[in-house]
């Protein structure tokens, strides 16, 4: 056959998919218990010398850590050990920038929850950078990031944000002139991620909720979200069920390595998607929550889970969306929670919110009152907030009725 210049040849009955999609490149993943005794060995490869980043204090009682620290030193590749205790603002990046861009870094290892994997992803990058993060930052800068970075390996110690399998790097600046920004590029995802369920068994009850309520919502809305695709369907409903049935005993029993495992996991899936799926309109809130009020990322998360979902669902009811895929999507994760599909898809679109909404209170999420935030604090917060592929359209009204529940 005799194509005409630049005619792309399809075979009868094969044709492109309406809905095209595209998966972005992810981590090598290394997942078990007692997987952290390889760290060492990850990091041996990279010419150069490393430089840590933990949280600020959790890592002292990680008996494995002193170890690996003291045989970095035994080799002299040890750069220096940045402690990064709460959400990483641009002067820690720039100050981590200046300390270290002559130090000969050859590789970044995070070992802490979704900030410091942040923090490090970040410095990975601008190691590689001129300027200020704030250069380069999605809404604020005017450059766009390199995607050059040194290696980066990420060691989470709770399951939740998934940022050990995403390519952005939340930066938050706190205050009136206040943000929540992210540096990203498809480069910055991690080399390795490393989730050892041992390391999240320290995790105090209250984190681990609101970290594990972060990795379930990321799943939901990405799956429910307007640009979900066949290959995060599978993923997400899948890890939504493996959160739903391991969340409160992972809160209740520290030590069950099954339910921690499953959690790890699940968080990790929930990282994939989102970059992949897009997020909805609990994170949406979340930019303006975390930066006027800081209010943890998690605890905006799980305690807006519920009423986000509850407004959205009456959204579908009151504007005949009985058929949409949407609808059916909450009905298929109503199943999963029931263990059945016996009973209508209303029944089921009503268990699901319904478990949502239970387990905000099982698991005692505060509310936004606990951090100041009060009615008058409404239209500030519902200015700043997104809502890009989020499945039904919220006014703002919806809006104001969602912050209303969880005052």
């Amino acid at each position: 056959m005799i194509l005409p210049p630049h005619t792309k040849y399809i075979p009868d009955g094969i044709r492109p998919m309406k809905n095209a999609f595209h998966i972005s490149n992810t981590p090598e993943l290394v997942l078990g218990c007692g997987e952290i005794s390889k760290l060492y060995e990850m990091v041996a490869p990279y010419i150069g010398s490393v430089l840590m980043i933990t949280g600020g204090s959790a890592w002292k009682g990680m008996t494995f850590f002193h170890g690996f620290i003291e045989k970095l030193k035994s080799k002299s590749r040890l750069a220096g050990h940045l402690k990064i205790a709460h959400e990483p603002s641009p002067e820690d990046v720039d100050d981590a920038i200046r300390q270290y861009q002559q130090k000969g870094i050859g590789c970044v290892v995070s070992i802490g929850g979704g900030s410091v994997i942040d923090a490090g992803k970040a410095i990975s990058a601008m190691l590689q950078s001129e300027g200020s993060i704030v250069d380069y930052l999605e809404g604020v800068g005017t450059r766009v990031p390199t995607g050059f970075k040194v290696p980066f390996i990420a060691v989470p110690t709770t399951a939740g944000t998934g940022s050990e399998a995403t390519w952005n790097a939340v930066i938050t600046q706190e205050g009136t002139n206040g943000f929540k920004k992210s540096l990203r590029h498809k480069n910055y995802v991690p080399d390795i991620a490393l989730l050892d369920p041992q390391l999240t068994v320290s995790c105090p009850p209250e984190i681990t909720a609101a970290s594990g309520m972060d990795a379930f919502t990321q799943l939901v809305e990405s799956y429910l979200s307007t640009r979900a695709n066949p290959f995060t369907d599978a993923l997400g409903l899948d890890a939504i069920g493996r959160i739903y049935r391991s969340i409160e005993k992972a809160v209740i029993e520290s030590r069950n390595l099954e339910a921690r495992f499953e959690m790890a996991y699940a968080a990790y899936i929930s990282g994939i998607n989102l970059a992949n799926g897009g997020l909805g309109a609990v994170h949406g809130f979340a930019q303006p929550l975390g930066s006027l009020f800081g209010i943890p990322h998690g605890t905006v998360c799980g305690t807006l889970m519920g009423a986000v979902n509850r407004v959205t669902a009456k959204k579908l009811m009151d504007e005949g969306m009985s058929g949409s895929t949407t609808f059916h999507k909450y009905a298929k994760i109503g199943k999963l929670f029931a263990g059945s599909d016996a009973k209508s898809e209303f029944y089921y679109l009503n268990f699901c919110i319904d478990e949502f909404e239970r387990l905000t209170s099982e698991l005692q999420l505060p509310k936004l009152s606990v951090y100041g935030v009060t009615e008058k604090d409404f239209d500030a917060i519902i200015a700043s907030t997104g809502l890009k592929y989020h499945p039904v359209k919220l006014d703002e009204k919806d809006l104001k009725e969602i912050l209303k529940q969880r005052i």
